[in-house]
């Protein structure tokens, strides 16, 4: 079965029990029985792969790997993996996912996966004249990135501009700053980019006179983007008491509250990253680095404001865009290393990082769209708290059967803590 040929859409997918979820993954092409003994744990990440990959290990720590399902982007369906411990993540973004198909779905895109190293360039006695330096030297040193690594040349990557920007002022006075822009293929990148970097030091300390003291690839990959953008039918908005016109308008105004105000800003950048920083961890990727390029992309013009913005079209439908830096990779890193990343791709059916990128941002669209949506209506606890009432029973010490049934009578009662989740289960032992 071919990625195209697969459903997005697996009706009651939520009631299943474990065994049939992954017998529906299976049987419809996105998984194959080998695979499962991995999300069990029985075949993931062992402790002796975890000592390689970071230090003093004592031992492994799971999260729970959920899947959002209606997903269309770019006209194919898939299904998102996500790794989160945050309820209701995977079921808005699952929700929001299946409104936006009736308007086709997601469309994104990205632009070419170039990441930016940085030099720091000390000690220079004349700016202008060694940024000139530089500069009349930059076919050069292009000519030499290249060479730094054959199979990323092989595979169209390298090498793609140079530039020197002029620091006037900082706390130890005026620096120069090279920039070279590196395409990595399908790649994060940051080992290349590092590497290229040191080879040009020596170079620029010749050409500019001074001292190289940070070589470094930065995380705000602002010429590494990805942009996702859905059309929400009106007919589909209207739930409850709740008017599709009141629905929209209420989202448009939400978003409009964090386009303004660095303080709703940032909640609404995280409800965002939900959706996009738990795929990016259930790929291996750097979560880290989207997060810290994210919130740079979000102030790059002087004040800190929403990463997606929200509005109607001629129609009246719902449309929404979210844009932002993207550098995550296929290759290399954790992403081969880990048996889970590896069945998180396969799930998607993954063949670039450019497409893993287009399915996060949409993702992290949809995701915003789920939390507008409740801010606007019923409240964000409603639906959140059916989720973590559960999270409270466990926690609680019911077991089995009780667990949803303490879940519905503290949600009923309104107050979903620990202490009285505790009270109800003494309340039932002593009948």
């Amino acid at each position: 079965m071919t990625n195209s040929d697969k459903n997005s859409r697996i009706s009651g997918f939520y009631d299943l029990p474990l065994e049939q979820r992954h017998a529906e993954l299976a049987q419809r092409g996105f998984l194959d029985p080998d695979d499962f003994p991995v999300l069990e744990g029985q075949g993931g990440l062992t402790i002796k792969q975890a000592q390689h990959m970071i230090e003093n290990v004592v031992g492994l720590y799971s999260l729970p790997l959920g899947l959002a399902l209606n997903f269309t982007v770019n006209g194919r369906d898939v299904i998102i993996p996500m790794a989160v411990e945050e309820p209701s993540v995977v079921a808005g973004a699952s929700f929001m996912a299946n409104l936006a198909r009736a308007g086709g779905g997601f469309t994104a895109q990205t632009t070419p996966p170039e990441m930016i190293g940085q030099m720091q360039v000390l000690d220079v006695h004349d700016l202008n004249q060694a940024r000139q330096n530089v500069l009349d030297q930059k076919a050069d040193l292009l000519a030499e990135a290249a060479e730094i690594d054959p199979i990323l040349k092989k595979l169209g990557g390298g090498p793609r501009d140079l530039e020197v920007r002029l620091i006037e002022e900082s706390p130890i006075g005026a620096f120069l700053v090279v920039h070279l822009i590196y395409d990595v293929r399908d790649a994060m990148g940051a080992n290349a980019v590092n590497t290229a970097c040191e080879r040009l030091a020596p170079q620029i300390e010749t050409l500019t006179g001074g001292r190289v003291h940070l070589r470094i690839l930065s995380n705000l990959a602002d010429r590494r983007l990805a942009k996702a953008s859905c059309t929400i039918s009106l007919s589909e908005l209207a739930f409850g008491d709740f008017s599709a016109e009141d629905v929209r308008d209420g989202i448009i105004a939400a978003w409009a509250f964090a386009a303004v105000d660095p303080y709703r800003a940032a909640t609404h950048n995280k409800g965002i990253m939900n959706g996009v920083d738990a795929v990016v961890l259930a790929t291996g990727n750097d979560w880290r680095a989207i997060e810290a390029g994210a919130h740079a992309y979000a102030a790059r013009n002087g004040r800190y404001t929403s990463l997606s913005k929200w509005g109607s079209d001629a129609e009246g439908n719902l449309v929404g865009e979210l844009e932002m830096p993207m550098a995550v990779g296929i290759v290399g890193g954790a992403t081969k290393v880990h048996p889970g990343a590896q069945v998180a791709l396969k799930i998607m059916g993954i063949s670039s990082a450019n497409e893993l990128a287009e399915i996060i941002i949409s993702a992290g669209l949809a995701q915003n769209l789920a939390a507008l949506r409740a801010l606007a209506t019923e409240g964000i606890q409603r639906g959140h708290m059916g989720l973590h009432a559960r999270q409270v029973a466990i926690a609680a010490g019911a077991r089995d059967d009780e667990i949803n049934r303490l879940a519905q009578q503290l949600v009923t009662e309104k107050t979903v803590r620990v202490d009285r989740a505790k009270a109800i289960l003494e309340e039932w032992n002593e009948k």
